[in-house]
C-alpha cells in the first residue's frame, strides 16, 4: 500500500537536501565529543603523563582532521548538487576557510609545541592552544549556523 503523501524525495528532498542536515550534525558531535570533552578532560585521568596524553592527542586529532576534511568534502558535493543560497555560501564558506585554518596555521604549529615539550622544553602555555580553540568555537557556530538553515529548508521542502 503506497501512502496518499508524497514523499520528501517526490518533494525534491534528496540525498544533498539530508546531508545538509547531517554532516553538520555529526561534525558538532565530533567537535562536542572530542575538543570540548575528550581533549579536556584527557589529562585528568589517572597514570596518563603529559608524553603519553600528547601522543594520543596527536592520533586523535590527526584522525580528527583528517574525518573533517572528508565531511567538508561531502558538504561541498551537497551543495554544489542542490545548489546553494547567498547564506548557506556564506556559511560553508567559513567553514571551509577555518577547517584551512586549522589545518595548515595551526595545526602545524601545535605539533611543533608538542615536539618541543616531549623534547624536554618547559615553556608553559602555548598561543597555538589558545588559537585552536578559537577557531574550533568559530567553525561551531559556523557549523551549528549551517545545521539550522539546512533543517529549516528540509521542513520547508517536506512540509508543503
Amino acid at each position: 500500500m503506497t501512502s496518499p503523501l508524497p514523499t520528501p524525495a517526490a518533494k525534491g528532498a534528496t540525498w544533498a537536501v539530508a546531508a545538509r542536515i547531517f554532516i553538520p550534525a555529526l561534525w558538532l558531535g565530533l567537535i562536542i565529543g572530542i575538543s570540548f570533552i575528550e581533549a579536556p578532560l584527557k589529562f585528568t585521568a589517572p597514570g596518563i603523563t603529559i608524553p603519553l596524553g600528547l601522543g594520543i592527542g596527536r592520533r586523535v586529532f590527526f584522525a580528527m582532521n583528517m574525518v573533517e576534511i572528508l565531511f567538508f568534502i561531502a558538504l561541498l558535493a551537497g551543495s554544489i548538487t542542490r545548489g546553494v543560497d547567498k547564506m548557506w555560501g556564506w556559511g560553508v564558506g567559513a567553514v571551509g576557510l577555518l577547517l584551512l585554518i586549522k589545518t595548515v596555521a595551526i595545526r602545524p604549529g601545535l605539533s611543533a609545541r608538542t615536539d618541543a615539550v616531549l623534547a624536554g622544553s618547559s615553556e608553559s602555555g602555548s598561543l597555538w592552544h589558545y588559537a585552536y580553540i578559537g577557531v574550533e568555537f568559530f567553525l561551531f557556530i559556523a557549523l551549528a549556523a549551517l545545521l539550522v538553515m539546512a533543517t529549516k529548508r528540509w521542513v520547508r521542502i517536506t512540509s508543503r
